[in-house]
């Protein structure tokens, strides 16, 4: 096992937290660096350091946001991406059926396999960052913009219901969406933008996904009103929505969404700009530790 790099972050209240830096804390030593990070964009930096500085593995030690930060530090480099899921929510960690526990997940680190992944990389202006699980343009995007720290500090995730509950009273721009540089395939008050299959926790919101295929699986939702969302949540938790009329569902290699106005877009579930923005995948680019499989099964 090479010597890990582990990103966290040390002010975390809560006694779930503390326990979390007491176990980190009693883990550090000659293999193991603890990475502290103080202020938003930290994790980006440390994870970039550890690359410079020749670690092979890094662990991110947090949520799907402290996830994306530590894998627009390491970039395309090839070094190892561990995951100690603390967030909330952890959607990626569901995606590879890393286990929530700290301890079963540091086991993981430990004792897993490697798995290589693609990476998606968002494109907008001169700007370019990378995801692992999700996108989203116009509605969910909106809503990820609305919920303030403060709110998320005090309601947690919470908070994006309510952003989006505001969302739903204000008139949304149409978002059209055009593959591979051809003309226009699709367009809605929201596009969902998928590398793994799960969205917002367990529900399989890009049911044909898979993160090794080279493909984005795009959800595209024609309105977004009262009676429209309730209608499009309903068929996502029976896995019926792809079937619904107002609802297109494809795969790209590339995607561009434009949108007039300031629409904006998220990446993992953090607001990341404005469109227009184009989307793609580096092929295998990520490797990523697992749980091993018994059996011979294969990893989804």
């Amino acid at each position: 096992m090479d010597k890990l790099f582990v990103i966290f972050n040390p002010a975390a209240r809560g006694e779930k937290n503390q326990r979390v830096r007491k176990f980190l804390e009693a883990k550090a030593g000659h293999s193991v660096t603890l990475a502290p990070t103080e202020r938003a964009g930290d994790a980006k930096l440390l994870a970039a350091r550890a690359v410079q500085e020749g670690f092979r593995a890094i662990v991110a030690a947090g949520g799907d946001g402290t996830i994306n930060e530590v894998v627009n530090g390491m970039g395309t480099s090839g070094a190892t991406l561990g995951v100690l899921p603390l967030g909330t929510v952890n959607v990626f960690a569901h995606e590879l059926c890393i286990p929530r526990r700290i301890e079963a997940a540091w086991q993981v680190i430990k004792t897993g396999e490697l798995r290589t992944i693609d990476l998606a990389r968002a494109e907008a202006g001169a700007t370019t960052r990378y995801f692992v699980q999700l996108a989203g343009v116009g509605f969910d995007a909106q809503a990820v913009r609305d919920a303030s720290w403060e709110l998320k500090k005090k309601i947690g995730p919470l908070s994006y219901v309510w952003a989006g509950i505001k969302t739903l009273g204000t008139t949304l721009p149409q978002v059209e969406v055009s593959l591979n540089g051809s003309g226009p395939r699709a367009a809605g008050t929201a596009v969902l933008v998928g590398n793994g299959r799960y969205y917002g926790g367990p529900f399989a919101l890009f049911p044909k996904a898979r993160m090794d295929d080279g493909l984005l699986d795009v959800c595209v939702f024609e309105s977004c009103g009262y009676l429209d969302v309730l209608r499009y949540g309903q068929g996502i938790l029976r896995g019926a929505h792809i079937d619904l009329g107002d609802v297109e569902y494809f795969q790209a290699e590339r995607l561009v969404c434009t949108a007039p106005g300031t629409t904006p877009f998220e990446l993992d579930g953090e607001d990341a700009g404005d469109a227009p923005v184009t989307f793609s995948i580096v092929p295998r680019a990520l490797r990523v530790i697992v749980p091993k499989l018994d059996g011979g099964k294969k990893h989804a």
